[in-house]
């Protein structure tokens, strides 16, 4: 499939109000426009990535992983295998992520109601054109298979592209993807295998970091004047969207393509801890915002960790706070 289309019916709102107006939308946008970068030029795609060679022993916890994972009967060299595969797999996703978030941005300076939100919707849309560049070439140019759009990821994004109420498309996105690959990216250091993929999620997660806010900005005032039913509504957004993110990250793609038994697969990403800690590490970003915008509610929470992506003790912190 090369092409996707997503219909919905949008209002298209323009505003005849010049008058400046959220000091902090402006301050976002003014960074945005002096912290811009191009993937043609500030990236030095020379850099070899050996797609597929022999890698250092992972940390303790990542040994032990393999030990306990389908892995370990095939020998050490399935866990490297499985490592590159991990890696192409998430660069993979980055990309159909950003291209979704691309759209996402463009249609927020069509919906937003103030100029100050379409001016840095504007200026995100030009960093999301660059991330699907960046992530594109890398994958073209450096990694011989990479993986097509996972099913959850599409679900989700077909439920946020074909939502008309333009906070629903923010809060999908803004808060509930983009909070989460802010958070992948700056663990890539950790977590990625060669130099040329590091560097570029250093840069991306810059941007996302200016995304994550300009969500938050556009959010946290909104939910505390909407009905019991309209925020419920919201909070069931919220947790189909995670349990679309914790079915994405058990990894079925990858199983498939290492010819790993799928249920076997699964059930091993879904009980392993060093699994569980990752998801939890980079659904962190996705709590904190849910906090700032009034969010964070009892049910969220407890939805959140029946699907261990917040441990119990630190959902009911987060909760209190």
């Amino acid at each position: 499939m090369s092409n996707w289309i997503v219909t919905t019916s949008l209002p298209a709102n323009l505003t005849w109000d010049y008058t400046p107006g959220d000091s902090q939308l402006a301050a976002l946008y003014e960074r945005a426009k002096t912290a811009q970068w191009n993937a043609t030029v500030d990236i030095d795609w020379s850099v070899d990535v050996p797609f597929g060679a022999p890698l250092p022993d992972d940390s303790r916890f990542g040994m032990a992983s393999f030990e306990a994972s389908p892995l370990a009967r095939r020998g050490r060299d399935s866990w490297d295998a499985f490592r590159w595969q991990v890696q192409s797999w998430m660069v993979s996703q980055f990309l159909h992520g950003e291209q979704g978030a691309l759209i996402v941005a463009a249609r927020l300076v069509e919906v937003m109601p103030d100029l100050d939100s379409k001016f840095y919707a504007a200026s995100q849309t030009v960093d999301e054109a660059r991330h699907v560049e960046a992530f594109s070439r890398y994958l073209r140019e450096k990694v011989a298979e990479p993986y097509p759009i996972t099913s959850p990821l599409a679900a989700l994004l077909g439920d946020i592209l074909s939502d008309s109420r333009w906070d629903v498309t923010a809060l999908g996105m803004q808060i509930m993807i983009e909070a989460l690959a802010m958070a992948a990216f700056r663990m890539a250091n950790s977590t990625f295998h060669d130099d040329l993929i590091k560097e570029i999620t250093r840069l991306v997660a810059r941007d996302e970091a200016r995304h994550v806010s300009f969500g938050v900005l556009s959010l946290e005032n909104l939910y505390t004047e909407m009905t019991s039913a309209e925020r419920a509504d919201r909070e069931l957004l919220v947790l189909e969207a995670a349990e679309l993110m914790h079915r994405r990250f058990l990894l079925g793609d990858v199983w498939e393509r290492l010819d790993v038994d799928h249920a076997e697969g699964v059930a091993y990403a879904a009980r392993d801890p060093l699994m569980v800690q990752y998801r939890q590490a980079i659904f962190s970003r996705i709590v904190a915002a849910l906090v700032r915008i009034g969010l964070m509610t009892d049910r969220v929470r407890d939805g959140l960790v029946k699907l261990e992506l917040l441990g119990p003790s630190a959902g009911r912190v987060v909760a209190r706070g």
